[in-house]
């Protein structure tokens, strides 16, 4: 089961998050902290998939952005991989090669509505 939804910039700054579980507001801050750290940390030599406390932690790089998704132990890791490339495949056919900017605005325009 996905746990949580992550997309967050080269400086560690989150996104978009989205969380399928209960989290408190001031827990979220101090697990998205941590799980930035521990994958903006890797290098592009390491595998994609970080066993983190009770789950485990699912990510890609695309350019400037990196999407994080958390996932209990028994969640295909590689169907998770697939799932965050074709999120992505989406957002590039959507807005022409996604970047940072398009996210932050299809956020705020998914909030306004």
């Amino acid at each position: 089961m996905i746990k949580f939804f992550l997309m967050v910039n080269k400086q560690g700054q989150t996104r978009l998050s989205r969380y399928y579980e209960h989290v408190e507001i001031n827990k979220r801050t101090m697990l998205e902290a941590e799980v930035i750290k521990n994958c903006l940390s890797r290098s592009k030599d390491q595998c994609s998939f970080i066993e983190y406390k009770d789950f485990k932690l699912v990510y890609r790089q695309y350019a400037a952005l990196f999407v994080v998704v958390g996932i209990n132990e028994t969640e295909n890791e590689m169907a998770v991989y697939e799932l965050i490339h074709n999120f992505v495949e989406v957002l590039d056919k959507y807005f022409s090669r996604v970047s940072e900017l398009d996210v932050s605005f299809s956020v705020s325009e998914i909030h306004l509505s």
